[in-house]
């Protein structure tokens, strides 16, 4: 696993259990064959890759909801299918249901397949098929087999429980290195609450809600409203900040249940109280972000590139994002060469107003710390020093483009020779 550094927040703990957390979920997950395993082919080959494919969470009561999808115009079966549940129910869910492997995606019957995995969740999760969230990542165009999927339901239902969030997270993962959670516990009117969620994402990543798998869960009374606008405010200055290598993937979404069982008085305005969820909110999203961000096919590095002085956050988070999304910039922290020309062409072809001459820019790791331009200009640095700052698998790039008050952070990886070997052969 690729170690990374939480971030730490005054009245925020982090704690253990992902979706499991928070009072009232329960998690699961197991391998049902949705691709076959080369062990499964008759040969006595010791290699095997028979990781759970096939996961679920259960709420003990019916949950408000929200859901962010992807704007790709071409969207997953599964994708369709939650936003219609969620709108038929006024933003209730029971649970979710979701397989890796094979993303349901441009294929006759999608909706149909769709469909079916939420009538066999709702059997064992105990609600009405449209109260179940369904999502399905990994190669598009490929026929989702069902059989193994409703074979495999009563074992999936059995695996539930408070402590198997791992389980759970593995299912979800496609390239992934490691399993991506986060939970944090804090309070909101006296009462102790906790939120937690668990990520998939390594390739196809790119801004514009969703760019991958992510499920989210809380014990925090909020009405669905609440919830959605929480949600959809975050997801602008996490995921939204999130890029890998430029693809906009077809299938993927964040959802947020809520059980409400921490027992405070339901958050139904804006507040003192929705401040207080919404941080937590935040914490989770961006941990995840930088998880994976870091997680990135192929990457050995995470980047952040912070910008500050713009004269709004949305100028501010276009610079950001096109200077982590600048394959001359990830290609430069790959091979520790401060090239830093690259992080300058990359602020002067964004899409935003800013004054050049008035440019300012930093690189720092663990390292170590290189101021590199001012005004504009460059300015001379130690090779020495810039060499230990590009060593570490951490590298932020702080970027000031005025005295505005706009600021934003966005996430990205290194380019490395590993993506495209990835990619290549990505199906076989």
């Amino acid at each position: 696993m690729k170690n990374i550094s939480f971030k730490q927040f005054d009245g925020y703990e982090y704690v253990n259990g992902g979706v499991c957390a928070a009072l009232g979920f329960r998690a699961g997950g197991v391998y049902c064959g949705i691709k076959k395993s080369p062990a499964d082919d008759g040969n006595d080959s010791p290699i095997s890759n028979k990781k759970n494919d096939l996961g679920m969470i259960q709420s003990d009561v019916l949950c408000n909801a929200a859901a962010v999808y992807t704007q790709n115009k071409v969207k997953g079966a599964p994708i369709i299918v939650t936003k219609r549940n969620l709108e038929a129910t006024g933003g209730k869910a029971k649970g979710v249901i979701v397989n890796s492997k094979n993303a349901n995606t441009c294929n006759i019957d999608g909706e149909q397949k769709a469909e079916k995995m939420c009538e066999l969740a709702a059997k064992y999760l105990n609600c009405k098929p449209e109260e179940v969230i369904v999502a399905s990542t990994g190669v598009i165009g490929e026929i989702l087999p069902i059989e193994p999927i409703e074979k495999a339901m009563p074992m999936l239902a059995m695996s539930l429980c408070v402590s198997n969030n791992d389980a759970a997270a593995e299912a979800i993962m496609t390239t992934d290195t490691f399993p991506k959670q986060v939970a944090v516990q804090f309070e909101v009117g006296g009462k102790k609450c906790r939120l937690g969620g668990m990520a998939k994402g390594s390739g196809m990543i790119h801004p514009n809600m969703a760019t991958t798998l992510n499920f989210i869960t809380t014990d925090c009374a909020l009405s669905s409203k609440m919830l959605q606008a929480a949600l959809s405010d975050v997801v602008k200055i996490t995921y939204n900040c999130l890029t890998i290598d430029g693809d906009q993937s077809t299938n993927d979404m964040v959802s947020l249940m809520s059980s409400g069982l921490a027992s405070n008085a339901e958050i139904t305005d804006f507040g003192e109280d929705y401040e207080i969820f919404k941080k937590a909110l935040y914490i989770v999203m961006m941990n995840l972000t930088r998880m994976l961000a870091k997680d990135g096919e192929g990457a050995t590095k995470l980047i952040e590139c912070t910008v500050s002085g713009a004269k709004d956050n949305d100028t501010a988070i276009t610079v950001a994002k096109s200077v982590v999304a600048s394959s001359l910039v990830k290609a430069m922290i790959f091979g520790e060469d401060a090239n830093c020309g690259r992080i300058f062409c990359a602020v002067g072809y964004a899409d935003a107003d800013v004054d050049i001459s008035k440019l300012s820019v930093d690189m720092h790791s663990a390292g170590g710390k290189i101021h590199v331009g001012e005004n504009g200009a460059f300015v001379k640095f130690s090779e020495e020093i810039a060499a230990k700052v590009l060593a570490e698998d951490e590298i932020y790039i702080d970027i000031s483009v005025g005295d505005g008050e706009g600021k934003a952070t966005a996430y990205g990886c290194d380019l490395t020779y590993d993506y495209v070997k990835i990619n290549g052969d990505y199906r076989t």
